[in-house]
């Protein structure tokens, strides 16, 4: 008997994924407000009557991609701000990882891009969460450092917020470049990121002046 629960548990897991990426595919040339439920399980090749199995909505399904593309992203955020070398090897770093995480999952980095000030509230809401959770860790970490002595916990959460948004600004610019027919334009967005970081990092270290 528990090796048929778990027989149907990883059926239905698989079922359930393919819904993710069923809808993450379609998502790359509309937004999600404009995706119909029956566009999604056509495409799984189920009935429309199975989706409901697995999530209430298309929202639903949305907040579920929300989890699946910025979830696993904690550990990746936390290492572009970690205290290990100094400013310059931090800033390299940062640019090199957000660079490789949008040619692994390009279709994520858009969705997100998208769908942040896009017309589904849930998944606006669900995006806003996880990106004050990761302010919230990128806080922790630049507690770390020596330099955040004296910083309040305000000041050092507002600095985490910049962090993040340049991340995310970085990301989205390195997404454009895929598709970018022009020499060099990778080059120009990895310079651009990294002076970009090098000027919070001043402000950074003349905040408390």
């Amino acid at each position: 008997m528990s090796h048929t629960l778990g027989v149907r548990q990883a059926q239905k897991q698989k079922t359930r994924q393919a819904f993710l990426d069923a809808a993450l595919a379609l998502l790359e040339e509309q937004s999600l407000s404009s995706l119909g439920l029956r566009e999604v399980t056509r495409a799984v090749g189920v009935a429309p009557t199975a989706f409901y199995r697995h999530f209430r909505s298309t929202a639903d399904l949305g907040v579920a991609l929300v989890d699946e593309a910025l979830g696993s992203l904690h550990p990746m955020v936390r290492t572009t701000v970690s205290t290990a070398g100094d400013s310059e090897e931090r800033i390299t770093r940062a640019v090199e990882l957000i660079a490789r995480h949008v040619d692994a999952y390009p279709a994520h980095v858009r969705f997100i891009a998208r769908e942040r000030h896009g017309g589904v509230q849930p998944v606006r809401e669900a995006i806003r969460a996880q990106l004050a959770r990761f302010a919230e860790e990128v806080k922790t970490e630049l507690a770390k450092d020596p330099q955040a002595e004296g910083w309040s916990d305000d000041d050092l959460l507002m600095l985490a917020h910049l962090y993040v948004d340049q991340m995310l600004s970085t990301a989205s610019l390195f997404l454009e470049t895929l598709d970018s027919p022009e020499d060099g334009e990778r080059e120009r967005v990895a310079q651009l990121a990294t002076r970009q970081l090098r000027l919070i990092t001043i402000g950074r270290r003349h905040w408390r002046d």
